[in-house]
């Protein structure tokens, strides 16, 4: 028999099983990235992104109404935004969704229409859409839907069609970046929008899809073994899962974790809306148990004598999720302190937010008056959500958001339109050292548009490179890289590649110097000797006599050197 509409919970069954398909394919989309570098996230962005949705509409039930799980998809995807792809995702989401709430059942007619303003949507809010991503994807699904009216009214056999073009569109980006051509890959992001379009077609098709929606929060299986029964104070390592018949409050949580900490150590507890993962030592697992049936039903119930393992690896694993945990309930009985303290400051006029990751590097963010760090950039693109958080914790009026990352420009941009009781300004920031320059550049006495102005107009006066590692052969920038190499990227592309860092830092540099310099910035990461850096530090200054060479420890990650010239 044919399908011929969608109700919402077969459309919220359809998200979920796209959620869950991208899930399992975030790596293989992450692999597709153009550039070799060993952050390469688009899946991972995308994934996450979706999933912030997805456990919106896992809360709604079996049985949500249309107007709702829009609501759900378009907010959970909006505020767990990640990357541009992320962005872009959740902006697709956003049009798809505003068109079907209007209706309790989408006709192929009315599934054409939301995908139309799904693309006129996500395209306006990137500023100069390129062809070849996954804009130019979903492009061509909604104009084959478009195409499709008239032409069968079976949801089998239009959304069939819609997916096959897609996909032939996704394979001919390509010829439409030629950065994707030399590098021999398709669309990252184009890849994972079809990904995410054939798990919901799996789900309308009936395929035995698990639509579990775990939360994102770390923390598995730990057991004390491996010591000595006189050294462990709680015997029993108990775990269980409790299926929550209400979403516990904060308070409720605190309190549960409170009452966990006067029975035993090593508490861990993962909660999201409907369950919640429990992991403690304690001498009496029955009061942990009785305690947690009053939230509800308990499945996977585990309780190991810790007495009588010997294993002592794990003590160690053990141990370290202990002090992560106990940080946290530490950072969450600060939390009304924290608020406090920010009301008790009086309010400025401007304030800073810096996306920043390394220890070196945030104290530079800091000294230069950045009043809130978000952890994040390379390795881990921050939300929405995170940026949002930020802005709410800075005691100002005006309030600038530095991204310092190409990718984070648009949830920042995101973000910054969903406020309405602060002014505030995203400097289009594409790399540290540019975040930096910003600050330098505020001037106390110049109104919040002078500044955001003088600021941007000062990015064009600092050159950007960043030295790592290749985590797979290719061809790009008409540059032969093989796994392992170490390569030095510009502001524009790959500058130089080569088996010598010290080398390739170097080419990477005398590409990006010229007379008019004046300024070398080296920031080394956490994995080079501070007289490694230093040494370099002293090449460059006999190489280039008229520039003043300053070497500071960034700490960062993955990236061995950080460099500006200005």
């Amino acid at each position: 028999m044919a399908i011929t509409t969608i109700d919402a919970p077969m459309l919220s069954k359809m998200f979920l099983a796209g959620a869950k398909n991208l899930e399992a394919k975030k790596e293989w989309i992450n692999e597709l990235n153009v550039f070799p570098v060993p952050d390469g996230d688009t899946g991972t962005n995308m994934t996450m992104t979706i999933m912030s949705a997805a456990a919106e509409v896992s809360n709604l039930g079996a049985d949500p109404a249309m107007a709702d799980l829009a609501k759900a998809i378009s907010s959970g995807s909006l505020r767990g935004a990640r990357g541009n792809s992320g962005v872009i995702l959740s902006q697709l989401f956003r049009g798809f969704t505003r068109e079907i709430s209007k209706y309790q059942e989408l006709d192929t007619i009315v599934l054409s229409e939301a995908l139309q303003k799904a693309v006129e949507t996500a395209y306006k809010a990137v500023m100069k859409p390129k062809e070849g991503t996954i804009l130019t994807v979903a492009k061509g699904a909604a104009d084959k839907a478009m195409e499709m009216i008239g032409e069968t009214e079976d949801m089998a056999v239009f959304l069939d069609e819609v997916i096959k073009h897609a996909e032939h569109v996704l394979s001919k980006t390509p010829e439409m970046l030629p950065v994707l051509k030399q590098a021999g890959v398709v669309d990252s992001g184009g890849q994972g929008l079809v990904t995410v379009l054939k798990g919901a077609y799996d789900a309308l098709m009936g395929k035995e899809i698990d639509y579990t929606i775990e939360g994102t929060a770390t923390g598995g299986t730990v057991k004390i073994s491996q010591q000595a029964e006189q050294d462990i104070k709680f015997g029993y390592c108990t775990e269980f899962i409790i299926v929550l018949n209400q979403p516990l409050t904060e308070n409720e949580e605190f309190e549960f974790k409170a009452f966990l900490d006067s029975i035993g150590d090593s508490i861990v507890v993962v909660a999201d809306d409907e369950i919640t993962k429990v992991h403690v030592h304690t001498n009496d697992p029955g009061l942990a148990i009785q305690r947690a049936l009053t939230f509800g039903s308990l499945s996977k119930i585990k309780i190991d004598n810790m007495r009588e393992e010997h294993q002592e690896k794990l003590i160690k694993d053990a141990q370290k999720v202990a002090a992560e945990q106990k940080a946290e309930n530490d950072k969450r009985r600060s939390l009304q302190d924290s608020k406090a303290e920010k009301e008790q400051k009086p309010k400025k006029d401007m304030g800073f937010v810096s996306v920043s990751i390394g220890e070196g590097i945030n104290e530079i963010f800091k000294g230069l008056g950045a009043d809130y760090i978000i952890a994040g950039g390379q390795t881990m693109n921050p939300s929405t959500e995170d940026v949002l958080n930020a802005i709410e914790e800075v005691n100002a009026d005006n309030i600038f958001i530095l991204p310092n990352n190409k990718n984070i420009i648009l949830a920042a941009n995101q973000a910054a339109s969903l406020i309405e009781e602060k002014n505030v300004y995203v400097i289009p920031t594409k790399t540290i050292p540019q975040g930096i320059t910003a600050l330098i550049n505020f001037m106390p006495d110049s109104t919040a548009k002078e500044n955001a102005q003088r600021m941007t107009e000062e990015l064009s006066n600092v050159s950007s490179g960043q030295v790592t590692y290749a985590v797979r052969d290719t061809l790009i920038d008409d540059k032969s890289i093989k796994q392992g190499d170490y390569m030095g990227i510009g502001d524009s592309g790959i500058l130089s590649v080569g088996k010598d860092m010290e080398a390739v830092t170097k080419e990477m540099v005398a590409q990006m110097a010229d007379e008019d310099s004046a300024i070398i910035s080296v920031y080394y990461g956490e994995e080079v000797e501070e007289a490694t850096a230093q040494k370099l530090g002293a090449e460059l200054e006999e190489q280039y006599p008229d520039c003043e060479v300053e070497v500071h420890y960034g700490g960062q990650p993955i990236y061995y050197y950080v460099i500006s010239v200005e």
